[in-house]
């Protein structure tokens, strides 16, 4: 796809979405990293509704040691996966104490370092809280980068590194959260709804007709 037509497309989502912001509740840098650990697997939804006690108590890796790993489990048992994601959490705390001053670090190769963070959550991390043009590729950008034909991969991986280089640069800072937004509430997974769509005439989904007549 021609950047030509990827600027048309973005300069649709940013009237659509002008002003988009990540869904998950959180204080400072700390609990966004702890919301966007709890949110792999899980819903925003089911994230928030956890945090929103576990942030009564927790705001700092200092906290979280302090409420240790049996009381933490309690606050998020509802979300899935939250054994792993409680020891992750633990060590995380941990680590950040000792090597970081309690401190988010900025660096993506820091970041990754960090138990439970990989590729995707760093670059959550990176593009919201530091305000770096990375884009984070979760279920719905996937969905919505390759249905359009922006790129065409079969990775999420591999989606970010196309979309971070084909995407014009003055889009990119807010390209993450705008293909969010859209993939969870326009071009939705099973039934998207194509009618509604302000990029439907320059995406490139196979099926689109067939959804926007039905």
């Amino acid at each position: 796809m021609q950047t030509n037509h990827i600027d048309k497309i973005f300069q649709k989502l940013s009237n659509d979405y002008p002003n988009p912001k990540t869904e998950l509740k959180y204080i400072n840098h700390f609990t966004f990293l702890v919301s966007v650990i709890l949110s792999a697997q899980a819903t925003d939804i089911s994230v928030n509704k956890a945090t929103k006690e576990l942030f009564k108590h927790i705001k700092t890796p200092d906290d979280i040691i302090k409420l240790g790993e049996t009381k933490l489990k309690k606050y998020i048992k509802s979300i899935g996966l939250y054994n792993t994601k409680a020891k992750n959490l633990i060590q995380l705390s941990r680590l950040l104490i000792k090597k970081y001053h309690s401190k988010v670090p900025k660096n993506f190769k820091e970041l990754i370092s960090l138990p439970g963070v990989g590729n995707k959550t760093a670059s959550v991390i990176q593009n919201t809280v530091f305000n770096l043009p990375r884009i984070a590729v979760d279920t719905h950008v996937f969905r919505v980068a390759n249905r359009t034909g922006m790129v065409k991969e079969k990775n999420t991986d591999l989606t970010q590194l196309q979309l971070e280089k084909v995407i014009p640069k003055k889009w990119l800072l807010k390209a993450h959260n705008r293909m969010i937004l859209h993939g969870r509430y326009v071009c939705k997974s099973y039934r998207p709804l194509c009618k509604k769509c302000s990029i439907y005439n320059f995406c490139g989904f196979k099926k689109k007709e067939f959804f926007y007549k039905n």
